[in-house]
């Protein structure tokens, strides 16, 4: 279910033909018989609201990203959405919740049995690879997941089918004839007044095909009141609001039933009693958060997977894919029976200098790439920081490496060492006070606590932006401090002056470490860095909750690390030219240029 397969319709009302009612009696199509479609009773949980009265503290906080579809290798977009949902399963882990962190691949479809055979293996072959790149990929970035569903793993198939059967029993899925204009890269039926000239599918620039199949209908529109009640009761089911305001707008202008099988797709999971065609793969690949939830290799049933932990938290999806998860899937969870996801998050697009990426204009941008030659840290924190999430956001190499630089290179990296070095010339490394007892009476501390509070209601509503300029914030107090208090020179006089540059230092190395929890949601390895060269463990690290925030973390007589550079600068061969240029110019020898990283 990848980000990147929009969403335009399927209608079956204004094409589909030969409706036909089938021995469990399920109901027409509503353009062919408006009068005979019956309204059956949603036999969803009683708690469809996505806000639950009292969460229990034992309770999972449930994550997911969208399942990534394998017709290709992983791309910065979807990327993004994964490294902005490890950012909040770590912040949601700080806060001590259980959390299940759920990513995988959507395996099944045409588009998918196509790209296997142009790459010359079969679509199991081709699968393996594409989701194993996947799993590279997250571990480069440093996503920290619990679960990795593939919709080709078997346990997945018994769900869907144990599902597909509960709709079934609800009367929600009948059979009819449908002719259209499908799209393969879409794998959706179009409506030819949303389709450019020529019937050229906006969303891949390519033509449309005329397709006619027998497929069976899910009876989406029965659940249009029950959707625009959940929305009433609970806003916050989608978010950002003016996601919100999409779907009431999707659903205020009629929802129309929607095919979920296929008859010309045979790499599917095939539909149950009717083997001639498969299930469509969105109706296949929702499932997957649920299916995820069983162990691997484990052949539960779909209520053992609801048990471990469904309704979900939170769903984190490109706005591109909005639709299916806030109209189509709380309807089939309804008609299944089963609670409806807290929330759903629809995040924008991500362009690069200021133009839509694509191969066909040569400005894609590779996650890998980007990893290798900047690092996971430096990825994680320009995204997270640059991009309003919920909004479309830039990139640009230039802007990259400025914020990179600036932020984590001088004002967190750079304050870090020159702290840890006047530790270790006037005091041999070891703190001489507790910082309780160090900052007595200075207002920094009051400061920092103030946007600590702040960076954490920001995690809370997934201002991830916010948080991120929260706790470079505190970095800012931290250098006007020392850049104030001047301790390399209350060092020199000795007595009194001496006495509270110590203290000084032991308020910046305070702060430096409050960073470094803060951070950690967002630059895990960084943070890391950060917290060890303070004297801590790894293991303590790994630990660490919010509440370590708190001010007084740090004790007299604690010995830090030897001073060593936490973040590489990037040096781009511009600077490095220049300071050639510079150096030249003063009799100093040229040096060639060369672009990568030093340490700052």
């Amino acid at each position: 279910m990848a980000a990147g397969r929009a969403f335009l319709g399927a209608p079956c009302s204004s094409l589909a033909t030969g409706a036909r009612r089938l021995a469990f009696a399920s109901p027409p199509p509503r353009a062919l018989a408006p009068a005979l479609r019956r309204r059956v009773p949603c036999r969803c949980v009683a708690s469809v609201s996505s806000t639950p009265d009292a969460a229990s503290a034992s309770e999972p906080y449930v994550l997911t990203t969208p399942l990534y579809y394998v017709n290709a290798p992983p791309h910065m977009g979807s990327a993004y959405t994964t490294i902005a949902a490890d950012a909040i399963a770590r912040f949601q882990r700080l806060l001590e919740k259980k959390v299940i962190f759920i990513t995988g691949t959507d395996e099944h479809g045409e588009k998918i049995a196509t790209s296997a055979e142009a790459s010359g293996r079969n679509p199991k072959e081709h699968c393996d690879a594409i989701s194993s790149s996947y799993k590279m990929l997250w571990a480069d970035l440093d996503i920290e997941y619990d679960k990795f569903i593939r919709t080709t793993d078997h346990k997945h198939e018994g769900v869907v089918n144990e599902f597909y059967s509960r709709v079934l029993s609800s009367g929600d899925i009948y059979r009819a004839d449908y002719e259209g204009l499908y799209c393969v890269n879409c794998e959706e039926y179009k409506d030819e007044k949303e389709l450019a000239e020529n019937k050229i599918c906006p969303v891949h620039l390519k033509p449309c095909v005329a397709r006619k199949e027998d497929n069976y209908f899910f009876a989406l529109s029965k659940y249009q009141h029950k959707l625009e009640e959940l929305l009433a009761r609970n806003p916050d089911f989608v978010r950002p609001s003016h996601r919100l305001n999409e779907v009431q707008g999707w659903i205020k202008s009629g929802l129309r039933d929607f095919s979920i099988s296929r008859a010309s797709v045979d790499w599917g999971i095939p539909v149950p009693n009717d083997t001639k065609q498969t299930i469509y793969v969105w109706f296949d690949a929702l499932l997957g958060y649920i299916s995820a939830l069983l162990d691997d290799g484990e052949q539960g049933s779909l209520q053992q997977a609801i048990d471990r932990g469904w309704p979900a938290s939170l769903h984190l999806i490109g706005k591109d894919i909005l639709r299916f998860h806030a109209v189509y899937w709380p309807a089939m969870l309804m008609s299944a029976g089963i609670s409806v996801p807290d929330a759903v998050f629809g995040h924008g697009f991500l362009t690069k200098d200021g133009m839509k990426m694509g191969k066909s204009l040569g400005n894609t941008l590779e996650p890998k790439d980007l990893v290798e030659r900047f690092g996971a840290d430096a990825v994680r924190y320009f995204f997270l920081r640059e991009v309003e999430f919920g909004n479309d956001g830039d990139y640009s190499e230039e802007r990259f490496i400025n914020i990179v630089n600036a932020h984590l290179a001088n004002t967190i990296g750079n304050l870090l060492n020159r702290t840890l070095g006047l530790l270790k010339k006037n005091c041999k490394s070891t703190l001489a006070f507790d910082s309780i007892a160090a900052a007595d009476g200075v207002p920094l501390r009051e400061n920092v606590e103030n946007l600590v509070y702040k960076a954490k209601h920001h995690y809370e509503n997934i201002f991830l932006s916010s948080a991120c300029e929260s706790v470079l914030e505190i970095g800012n107090l931290g250098n006007l401090y020392i850049d104030e208090q001047a301790p390399w020179s209350c060092f020199k006089k000795g007595g009194e002056s001496a006495e509270k540059a110590a203290k000084d230092i032991v308020i910046i190395l305070e702060t430096m470490r409050i960073i470094a929890i803060a951070l950690s949601p967002i630059a895990p390895s960084l943070s890391l860095r950060i917290y060890t060269q303070l004297g801590f463990t790894e293991d303590q690290f790994r630990v660490l909750r919010w509440e370590d925030t708190k001010w007084g973390g740090l004790k007299a007589g604690q010995v830090m690390m030897e001073p060593k550079p936490v973040f590489a600068r990037i040096e781009t061969e511009t600077t490095e030219e220049a300071q050639a240029s510079s150096k030249a110019a003063k009799g100093g020898k040229k040096k060639s240029p060369s672009k990568g990283l030093v340490e700052a």
